[in-house]
């Protein structure tokens, strides 16, 4: 069944033979000068463009970075040899390659105005809170990608397979807010970098393995088999943790914010044309933007109502559309 569903998906005559598939992923053979010069010429431009899409909220420009990247190369190479049990050196040129990009975003960020909110910007804001479902579909470039290098005749989809393995924009993140001093921030988008690589070499694992390119490993020095699991499931736990952790705390926050809305609204129910227009959590505070054409009821009735809604103790702030702000105080004090 296995037999028939690898034959199905990657039919023999359109495998590449393995000798070609090493000589593009390992920048170690072959010509080692001008791959060595491609890709760190091109990976110093796409980190630049993706520096000045990030800073300009562009998400055209980002793409632009994504699709000339070339990071995926090594470490494609990376499941490859770990398949062949041997080392092609492109563990170091991903290690060299992310510091590069972390240093260039942290340089462009003295550009931005001392008081910027890094959150208001989409590019960083999206790159920063990853969830379980981002290492779905990670998983699933991840194969999408290997198979596209496996096979002669879809290599077409390999620009789509970079733009949805986001591996250079969220490091040029992780270098702004570095270079902001907002080091959770930067954890965020590193976490998110980090499950790309995880999707990518896992993947190319898999397809390369299902292939058979190990059971033809060339020489060269080895190492035990054993090693490159233990490395991969180190990375995953790594990967899973944060990423588990940052969903569970998202879906608390759409419950909370789902039921401090409904509290707002019965709060504001006998005041004729109010309304509810956003409730939303930033900094540990409970913001609830509301829309009233005369004066609001007493917050004290709104923190009774969002007791026992909500944990104890978040801070409750009401905006108006006319730019008033109260602090309501912290609910169940």
């Amino acid at each position: 069944m296995l037999s028939g569903l690898r034959a199905l998906v990657l039919p023999v005559p359109q495998r590449r033979a393995l000798e070609e598939l090493a000589e593009d992923l390992d920048l170690s053979s072959g010509d080692t000068r001008s791959k060595r010069s491609a890709f760190w010429t091109m990976l110093v431009l796409s980190s630049v463009i993706a520096a000045a899409g990030v800073l300009t909220d562009s998400t055209a420009t980002v793409i632009g970075a994504m699709i000339i990247a070339p990071l995926s190369t090594p470490i494609m190479a990376i499941a490859l040899g770990s398949v062949q049990r041997r080392r092609t050196g492109s563990v170091l040129i991903v290690l060299a390659a992310i510091l590069v990009v972390v240093a260039l975003g942290a340089l462009f960020s003295v550009v931005l105005p001392a008081d910027y909110d890094l959150l208001s910007n989409s590019q960083i804001s999206s790159r920063t809170s990853p969830r379980l479902m981002d290492l779905v579909a990670a998983l699933a470039t991840g194969l999408a990608g290997a198979v596209a290098l496996a096979r002669r005749d879809v290599a077409a989809v390999l620009p789509g397979v970079a733009i949805a393995i986001s591996l250079v924009p969220p490091l040029v993140v992780t270098g702004v807010c570095l270079g902001r001093l907002s080091g959770w921030l930067a954890l965020g988008a590193l976490v998110l970098f980090v499950s790309n690589l995880f999707a990518l070499v896992f993947g190319g694992m898999v397809v390369f393995a299902a292939l058979g390119y190990g059971e033809r490993a060339g020489t060269g020095p080895r190492r035990p088999a054993r090693s490159a699991y233990v490395a991969m499931a180190l990375l995953f736990v790594v990967v899973f943790v944060p990423l588990a952790a940052n969903t569970t705390v998202t879906y608390l926050l759409n419950v909370w914010t789902d039921r401090a809305r409904a509290a707002a609204t019965q709060w504001l129910a006998g005041l004729p044309g109010a309304s509810v227009t956003k409730v939303d959590a930033v900094s540990r505070t409970l913001h609830i933007h509301v829309q009233a054409p005369g004066k609001l009821p007493p917050v004290g009735e709104l923190l009774d109502r969002l007791e026992g809604q909500v944990p104890d103790g978040i801070p409750v702030v009401v905006n108006t559309m006319s730019g008033q702000r109260i602090e309501a105080g912290r609910v169940g004090d």
